[in-house]
């Protein structure tokens, strides 16, 4: 296996111009909130990297991540993120099978030995010693364990990996685990969703290429560019929320209307991720947009919270409702004790204009 090329010579070679590569890089700049001047420093720093080798690994999981990140349109960031990097392993994309594939898996991990990024897709099963998911005869947890020895950092792709997603809801008969319960001395990024969206992958991975590091995180491990805001904050539904416009049925006026999903069990409250901004489908809509309220499949624990026809609990104390509700209180507040002052007022004078006239009466 040759040294890998660098990323300008790869495009070059792809027939990328200039431009094209210039627009990608302020997209790049856009999604991860930089300013605007640092797409020519992404690019300069991009054009220089050797394109890192990825080793992908899926193991309990539907394939909908991979279908997610190949759902794309010529060209796309999803289709320009595979000449940023050197895809040297993965099962379902890769043309090899049997032993070629595991070959190119293990040539891929000696040669780059603590350089290659790790992408895993898919809970690890541990139950009856991993026997539920194996490849190639070996467990996921052997494969897992292997493959992050070498690695330099560790990308958990879909709530499966991020946080044991389906396979781990009750009764969880695999005894399915998220990537982080098993690799401790990584770094480990989670784009949590079910799937995640592709945007997300490439942004992730293009801002490593850039720094050479991971992205700010959340408390969950989640890239704060993409996962800082929850779906409510900017669903464009939400000025319908604060009207207290709500659809009751998923095919009544309101609903037709545009009316905010909340009552019929909208979780976007409660969940942390870019669907209403970076979007699907090339950016042309996201499930709410489609008449559906989010499920919170990119919070822990999504499938066992249920309840996706249910509306959250009462009240739904959003910040902005709750700060607007605290600015009326206080300006209720401050007129009430301005009453309350005025009467007091009032009756002082009263008795004081009351004493001058008895006071000269007696005189």
């Amino acid at each position: 296996m040759k040294e890998h090329e660098t990323l300008e010579q790869r495009l070059h070679e792809q027939g990328v111009s200039r431009r094209s590569f210039l627009k990608f890089c302020a997209a790049m700049a856009t999604m991860m909130a930089l300013p605007p001047g640092s797409a020519t420093a992404i690019a300069a720093a991009l054009a220089k990297v050797k394109r890192p080798s990825v080793i992908w690994l899926s193991f309990q999981e539907c394939t909908g991540c991979t279908e997610s990140l190949t759902r794309s349109h010529s060209p796309t960031l999803e289709s320009m993120i595979f000449d940023m990097v050197s895809l040297d392993y993965h099962h379902t994309l890769q043309a090899a099978s049997g032993f070629a594939a595991e070959q190119a898996r293990e040539d891929a991990m000696k040669e780059f030995n603590g350089k290659y990024l790790l992408l895993v897709d898919g809970s690890i099963p541990l139950k009856d010693g991993g026997v539920y998911s194996t490849i190639a005869g070996r467990t996921n947890l052997d494969l897992l364990e292997e493959a992050a020895k070498g690695a330099a950092a560790i990308v958990a792709v879909g709530s499966c990996a991020a946080f044991g997603g389906i396979p781990n809801a009750n009764p969880n008969p695999t005894g399915a685990v998220a990537v982080s319960d098993i690799i401790k001395d990584k770094p480990i990024i989670n784009i949590s969703g079910c799937p995640p969206i592709p945007a997300v992958i490439t942004g992730v991975l293009a801002h490593y290429l850039t720094f050479g590091a991971l992205p700010a995180l959340d408390n969950l491990g989640r890239p704060k560019a993409f996962y800082g805001e929850t779906i409510h904050d900017r669903c464009y539904r939400r000025p319908m929320y604060e009207q207290g416009k709500f659809a009751k049925t998923f095919d009544d006026e309101g609903a037709r209307n545009g009316w905010c999903l909340y009552e019929l069990g909208c979780k976007g409250p409660t969940t942390h991720n870019a669907c209403a901004t970076t979007k699907w489908n090339g950016g042309t809509g996201f499930p709410i947009e489609a008449g559906h309220g989010c499920i919170g499949c990119s919070e822990p624990k999504f499938w066992d919270a249920g309840s996706f026809y249910a509306p959250l609990p009462a009240p739904a104390a959003d910040v902005t409702t709750v700060a607007k509700a605290a600015v009326i209180a206080g300006a209720v507040a401050a007129v009430v004790a301005g009453a309350i002052d005025r009467g007091k007022k009032t009756k002082a004078q009263q008795s004081r204009e009351k004493l001058t006239v008895d006071d000269l009466k007696g005189e």
